[in-house]
């Protein structure tokens, strides 16, 4: 999960799960969440998180960020102070009073053909106000430090990245995407995910050659030429120091 400007709600509508979260590189936490529950992220740092779906039942949930300006409003309504709240991290609770406008908003997005922008607005204002009254991180007071990319421009980024795995990398094109020069849009982009720009698209070059190993029995050449390797020793040495193992071998696992 890569840390955003905005805080995440990640809301459970269908099924249930053993959800695990863990800072990079630390020990798991382990959750039992229902539909109904969610998990509330406000944090400035990459953070891990894999799931398991209890009886292989599907396991849907929503994401949803929260503008800023939206925040700000609430917190002007709420505290009468001006800034930018910063909300604690709560992990697979429940919470009557915030469910009932989730799941409207989800309703609204998911069931209309045209949903109404004015209905949204209201109902996501509603939810900021009910998170600034009630989820207020007291132990992390002023202004919380804005270094991660909003999370519109790092999605824009990493679908591009998503479509163009046969091109070659091209840092300018990204952070132009992104509306940020290159050397900002490089920190900003590890801040938020972890990875270098430049390490991230190698490893969605990887997981890609991993599906397409796994789900289809197209020759390991040509598999390396559409993730963007024309070199077969260079995707094999890639591959290898991606995964540990060479691609003829993870194949035959």
């Amino acid at each position: 999960m890569p840390a955003v400007a905005e805080p995440l709600i990640v809301w459970i509508l269908n099924g249930s799960a053993t959800v695990e979260e863990r800072d990079i590189g630390g020990d798991w936490l382990a959750s039992d969440v229902h539909a109904g529950d969610f998990f509330l992220t406000d944090s400035d740092e990459p953070y891990e998180l894999r799931w398991r779906s209890h009886d292989g039942a599907p396991f849907e949930v929503m994401h949803l960020h929260l503008g800023l300006p939206l925040l700000e409003r609430a917190m002007q309504e709420v505290r009468g102070t001006a800034g930018r709240p910063v909300l604690r991290d709560v992990s697979g609770i429940h919470d009557p009073g915030l469910g009932p406008l989730i799941e409207t908003l989800a309703h609204e997005i998911s069931e209309r053909a045209q949903p109404s922008a004015l209905l949204l607005e209201s109902v996501a204002q509603a939810a900021a106000i009910h998170l600034v009254r009630g989820y207020l991180d007291p132990g992390r007071t002023g202004v919380r430090r804005r270094s991660a990319i909003p999370a519109y421009r790092l999605r824009r980024v990493t679908e591009l990245m998503q479509q163009a795995l046969a091109d070659a990398f091209d840092l300018g094109l990204y952070a132009r995407t992104a509306e940020m020069s290159a050397a900002h849009f490089s920190r900003q982009f590890k801040r938020s995910t972890g990875l270098s720009p430049s390490q991230y698209f190698i490893r969605l070059r990887i997981a890609a050659a991993r599906r397409l190993l796994r789900e289809t029995s197209r020759s390991i050449i040509s598999i390396g030429m559409e993730v963007g390797y024309s070199s077969p020793s260079h995707f094999a040495q890639v591959f290898r120091r991606e995964t540990g193992v060479s691609p003829g071998a993870y194949r035959d696992r």
